[in-house]
């Protein structure tokens, strides 16, 4: 089942750390929020390490070099090197280097990450738009960016500069919730200047392209916590996906998933790298069913949309009931988002 049709979560009789030779994980949301290491993320992956799965870690924030990632991978017990860290600065850099010649100069809104990136191009990052700029670059800046810096991109760019993104997340995950991201930063210097930016970060090819180039993987499992970004840019880059629900997407948001935005795989947290996944199955009769679009079956769940609402009956492992969910909601919605009332189904699950 090719992923642009997946009307369910797919099955896996063998671990997903075996089954793939690379994780490439998202960061925030997936292996640590506010800084701090989500629960089982540390021992999963140095399982899947161990056992021979090579782990890429893929950020769309750009503030943070790869050397520093590393240092706090390590710091929280993960092991890594800078080139196991793969950001949406380099693959912006290297989208702004096939366009201008060497030694051209950029000016740079956003942090450390991003004028590091442009030197490893060749490319010369500066701070004012009287800098005579070849190009403006906007990546998270952290929340002290100031005001000014979004002028200086707009005087540049509507002087015919053109204007780069690194990635254009309206959010981004923190120790005390959810904080605007740099998408949303992107949005001031639109409205400012009726600009579009070209874009290298997830879900968009440039990403995809700079991290396969840099890991070399055959046989890639994107690991991530968004839908908008990580499985979506699994799909545009068509390889499998794991999402896990310790970060922005909850239960609710995946029954709704449009097909670009439907994994591969659903878990709780990185604990499902080390485990296969159960087979979501098609029941052919289900008594009360009648005229449901599709009967799933995970587990000890049975999962079906009938008189207007999506319909859950069993018991057993919470997990296994959402992914029956999974496949009666997008199997009924088709090529849509299923809007149908889901409350009382996750409620049995406790989601």
């Amino acid at each position: 089942m090719s992923q642009r049709s997946r009307t369910r979560p797919s099955g896996s009789t063998t671990a997903l750390n075996e089954a793939y030779d690379t994780a490439l994980l998202d960061l925030d949301g997936v292996v640590y929020a506010g800084g701090e290491a989500i629960a089982y993320a540390v021992e999963s992956l140095n399982t899947a390490r161990d056992a021979g799965m090579r782990l890429a870690y893929v950020t769309n924030n750009a503030l943070r070099p790869p050397d520093t990632v590393a240092a706090h991978l390590t710091e929280l017990g993960v092991p890594a090197d800078p080139a196991d860290v793969i950001t949406s600065a380099q693959a912006v850099s290297r989208l702004i280097a096939e366009q201008l010649p060497q030694g051209s100069k950029v000016l740079v809104i956003g942090g450390d990450g991003l004028r590091i990136a442009l030197r490893e191009r060749g490319l010369e990052p500066v701070e004012s738009a009287d800098d005579d700029p070849a190009a403006v670059v906007q990546g998270y800046g952290g929340p002290d960016l100031a005001w000014g810096r979004f002028a200086e991109a707009c005087y540049a760019i509507n002087r015919g500069v053109p204007w780069f993104a690194s990635n254009t997340d309206l959010t981004i995950p923190s120790a005390r919730g959810i904080m605007p991201g740099n998408g949303a930063a992107v949005e001031v210097v639109r409205i400012a200047t009726g600009a579009e930016p070209q874009v290298a970060g997830k879900p968009l090819p440039p990403m995809h392209r700079e991290t396969i180039l840099r890991t070399g993987a055959k046989r890639a499992l994107v690991v991530g916590d968004r839908l908008d970004t990580d499985i979506e840019g699994a799909i545009n880059g068509g390889v499998d996906s794991l999402l896990v629900l310790t970060g922005v997407t909850d239960a609710a948001g995946l029954l709704t998933a449009e097909p670009r935005h439907r994994p591969t795989y659903v878990d709780a947290d990185l604990r499902g790298l080390l485990t296969g996944q159960p087979e979501v199955s098609e029941v052919a009769d289900v008594t009360g069913a009648g005229g449901a679009a599709g009967a799933f079956r995970c587990g000890g769940w049975t999962a079906y949309v009938g008189g207007g609402a999506l319909v859950l009956d069993g018991d057993g492992a919470a997990l296994d009931g959402l992914r029956a969910l999974c496949a009666a909601a997008w199997t009924d919605a088709g090529d849509g988002s299923c809007t149908r009332d889901a409350g009382k189904a996750l409620a049995k699950l406790g989601l």
